[in-house]
């Protein structure tokens, strides 16, 4: 037993000796020229590695430096850059016959630049323009020699590698001319298994995105494309959690729109356009200025078309959930000039019969202000808007409607200056709406409101116009017709119909009122002194015919 012990002693430890004898007498430095050349004949860019040395218990020749040069239409900065570049060989046939093949490439570190220009290509997108022959590295070269790296070899069809992975990378990506900050993802991981420049390969990618989320992708790539390598065809299941569209850089924090979502989505691209469909679930929601997060979390479900070289695309429908109705968008969307990442909006959003206490998380994140800090509970809404403009500047306009609902609250009996004392008019803490019809006008100036259709039971029907300015002050003309009120109400805003030439009967001018103040606190007026005065001329002239 001893003897056996010492035996496979003595064997480790000459595997051990020889092993590390090996680096001595294959000088892996001078792979260095050939590989440069292959890489450089691949990918038509210049590459630079630091002294090669020998690991021949990993299997890898390793490079302290990596540098690869960028399209010169771009940037005179490295396209990508490393602290280490561990090559995968062979070691039979590198030993044996100083033949080189290679397993495969592990990149560690890399500061990868990214640049998108106007016109939708990238700075990788000629990466494989200057390939149509090149050394293999997988099927074997001949030994290293004087002429070796001079000589012409198989085509790069026929290159294949069994492993490509990038780890803790870190990719800044930037627009040209720049518009915005580059946007940075670090911790960004890669691997691509029997990876080919003509044929599918599977790949997967994983990052830190700025302010904490996460992307994982799984999926295929290629065939490579020779003209453009950007549009080359992929297929991709995508999760993103805890995306913050605006530290990311795709929303414009001046637009007053934030969230946090988690993202689930199937991608898949012929090169051209990118159909991608899946569902995202949002938190802290605001969709205006100054609005206060919704209070709950939605999801949507929601089908797209991206145009890779326009950066622009087709939202087919984006759907929110509401009770057992649903909010949809839809339209396209387009760069506001080349290259630009603020997108020109022109959608659709439209629901029908949305029922309203389902609707107070996205009232919130509009900031839909009510007074007194009532709220609307019960009834339906229906709506249909046009939204147009760039994500800094949006028009969004249409038709409103609200049925059988209550704002819980707001006394507009106690509210209303010039009848209440007179009628005792009082709603209790609830103002009942039995429709509203309103057209909207919605700019960074404010809102307009015209073609107000209203039925209050306790007044009457109301119509009118009006507008809220950018700092929340009111400004309504409206006009009160008493035929349809009931109650005490009746009587007050009958009796000042009545005086301003309407009888009480819902015909004539009816009872003028104006609102003023904000949202939260609205001063409500009839125009007394005007209706008096009226009736004083009016009398007057019957008074002074009759004298004559």
């Amino acid at each position: 037993m001893k003897r056996w012990v010492k035996t496979l002693l003595a064997v480790a430890a000459l595997v051990v000796l020889v092993a590390a004898a090996i680096p001595l007498f294959v000088k892996a430095d001078t792979f260095r020229p050939v590989i440069e050349k292959q890489l450089k004949a691949a990918l038509g860019r210049d590459v630079k590695l630091g002294e090669l040395h020998l690991s021949v218990f990993s299997g890898r020749l390793i490079a302290q430096d990596l540098s690869v040069t960028d399209d010169p239409a771009f940037s005179t900065a490295p396209f990508i850059t490393a602290k280490e570049l561990r090559i995968g060989v062979s070691l039979k046939p590198l030993i044996l016959a100083h033949e080189l093949k290679l397993r495969g490439f592990q990149i560690e570190s890399p500061q990868i630049n990214l640049i998108r220009a106007a016109n939708g290509t990238w700075n990788f997108s000629n990466i494989a323009h200057g390939a149509a022959s090149v050394t293999s590295t997988n099927a074997g070269t001949p030994p290293v020699g004087p002429d070796t790296a001079n000589r012409s070899a198989e085509r790069l069809s026929d290159l294949s590698i069994g492993l490509i992975g990038v780890e803790d990378g870190r990719v800044t990506v930037a627009s040209q001319p720049a518009h915005d900050q580059p946007t940075v993802y670090e911790h960004v991981n890669l691997t691509a298994h029997n990876f080919s420049f003509a044929s599918a390969f599977p790949f997967e990618v994983g990052a830190v995105l700025p302010a904490g989320g996460t992307i994982g992708v799984i999926g295929h790539l290629g065939p490579i494309d020779r003209g453009d390598a950007a549009t080359s065809p992929a297929d991709a299941q995508i999760s993103v959690k805890n995306f913050d569209p605006v530290a990311s850089g795709f929303l414009d924090p001046s637009a007053g729109v934030a969230l946090l979502a988690d993202i689930d989505v199937h991608a898949a691209s012929d090169g051209q356009a990118v159909s991608a469909s899946g569902t995202a679930h949002l938190e802290n929601l605001k969709l205006r200025k100054g609005a206060t997060a919704a209070p709950k979390p939605l999801d949507i479900s929601y089908s797209v078309v991206h145009r890779l070289k326009e950066f622009g695309g087709q939202i087919n429908d984006l759907a929110v959930q509401i009770g057992d109705a649903a909010i949809h968008l839809s339209g396209t969307y387009q760069p506001l000039t080349p290259g630009a990442m603020d997108p020109l909006l022109n959608l659709k959003l439209s629901g029908k019969s949305l029922p309203i206490d389902e609707l107070q998380p996205l009232m919130t994140a509009a900031a839909v202000r009510l007074p007194n800090g009532s709220v609307l509970k019960g009834g339906t809404l229906s709506l249909d808007l046009a939204i147009n403009g760039p994500d800094k500047a949006l028009v969004i306009t249409g038709p409103i409607a609200l049925d059988n609902t209550r704002l819980v609250g707001f006394d507009i009996g106690t509210k209303i200056h010039g009848i209440a004392a007179l009628s005792g008019m009082k709603t209790g803490d609830t103002t009942e709406f039995q429709r509203l019809r309103v057209y909207v006008r919605v700019t960074n100036a404010g809102v307009v409101a015209e073609k107000i259709a209203a039925v209050i039971p306790v007044m009457g029907e109301l119509t009118g116009s009006g507008t809220v300015s950018a700092d929340n002050q009111l400004d309504f003309n409206l006009i009160v017709k008493v035929a349809s009120a009931n109650g005490v109400g009746k009587f007050g805003v009958g009796l000042l119909s009545a005086l301003h030439g309407s009888g009480g009967s819902g015909k004539g001018s009816g009872l003028p009122m104006r609102v003023t103040g904000t949202p939260d606190e609205p001063y409500i007026t009839a125009d007394v002194g005007g209706i008096v005065t009226k009736r004083a001329k009016s009398i007057a002239s019957i008074f002074g015919g009759k004298k004559k």
